[in-house]
């Protein structure tokens, strides 16, 4: 384990930003087909392209090292990834060592078998992506996905006693009629609840525009029920909060299309071939993989800084007819 250095200078851009958040894909494989997500029939990648699990513990060590002081592991999805539980508890070692967070954003399926390893490697919250609670819909919008699954882990993370965030993205003429509905069921469960914009990243064989609900029409929907009202919560991601008149659920907003977020982001990404992305929306990368497996971790240090030297103002995504994904990317591939 490399040990955090207090000497070193904080992880800076070329804009100023502090860069204290690190997003690792473990895997770019998912047990769903998610439409705003993934084609139905993907290509994954071979297993000798994909970082083994010792090599992404030490890319960490590394970036806890230098500066990064929160984790999100991601996929895909991470819980289907072999051994995972020897990952958390690696990364889940710096806790209280420069590491002040390891979370983790799943779609819930794997959860009842997972959660207390999570739990008892440090890990305090998790992100879960639901999009619906009607098993009908539920299998439509994830093309075959079992809802029971998804629930039976959310109850096995309380058991747990993980904090759960519920991530669901907002789709016109699919799941529009159920978000003040899974808002105040996430009250009653002791959930949050996070409310996302469709981002047009990869080809999914889905027209985006179709479905794009801008959440500022969500959230005037919402007000006529019921009062929000803006908070300075933060978790560290782009998500801007708000209290919920007469709940206790904290409402998060991400809102890449009607309100950029990029002036304060503080996160890069890194996919599971070991390809650090400065941004969601570019496709401008630096592949640490080769040097890690041919120099070591000597070699993958200056990359951080030029890493850090291309990280972009903004992203770029635009959403309406005739217009093309932001990047040939999926989120699968760069995770969450």
């Amino acid at each position: 384990m490399v040990p955090a250095d207090p000497s070193r200078t904080p992880m800076t851009d070329g804009l100023g930003r502090r860069i204290s958040y690190l997003r690792i894909s473990v895997t770019d494989r998912c047990d769903l087909r998610c439409r705003y997500c993934m084609a139905e029939k993907m290509q994954f990648l071979p297993k000798n392209q994909v970082l083994t699990l010792e090599e992404i513990a030490l890319l960490a060590d590394l970036f806890v090292a230098r500066g990064i002081t929160r984790i999100r592991l991601t996929g895909g999805e991470p819980l289907v990834r072999r051994d995972i539980g020897d990952l958390v508890r690696r990364i889940g070692r710096h806790i209280g060592h420069g590491l002040d967070e390891l979370t983790l954003t799943t779609n819930g399926t794997r959860l009842a078998t997972h959660a207390d390893m999570l739990a008892d490697a440090g890990v305090r919250r998790i992100n879960v992506s639901l999009d619906s609670r009607d098993p009908d819909r539920f299998a439509h919008v994830t093309r075959g996905g079992h809802i029971d699954q998804v629930l039976g882990g959310l109850d096995a993370a309380k058991a747990a006693g993980l904090a759960v965030k519920i991530n669901m993205v907002a789709l016109r003429g699919i799941n529009d009629d159920e978000i003040l509905d899974m808002l105040r069921w996430c009250d009653a469960q002791g959930f949050d609840l996070t409310l996302i914009e469709t981002m047009p990243l990869g080809e999914t064989g889905e027209d985006r525009t179709d479905h794009y609900l801008p959440l500022t029409e969500v959230a005037d929907r919402i007000g006529r029920h019921h009062a929000l009202r803006p908070i300075p919560h933060r978790t560290g991601g782009p998500a801007r909060y708000h209290a919920v008149e007469g709940m206790a659920v904290k409402l998060g907003l991400i809102t890449p299309l009607t309100r950029n977020f990029c002036a304060d982001c503080n996160r890069i990404r890194m996919t599971c071939e070991g390809k650090i992305f400065m941004c969601l929306g570019h496709e401008d990368h630096v592949d640490f993989k080769a040097a890690l497996r041919t120099g070591g971790l000597p070699a993958v240090e200056p990359l951080i800084d030029r890493a850090l030297r291309l990280k972009p103002a903004a992203h770029d995504f635009r959403i309406g007819a005739g217009e093309a994904a932001a990047t040939r990317r999926h989120m699968s591939v760069t995770g969450g």
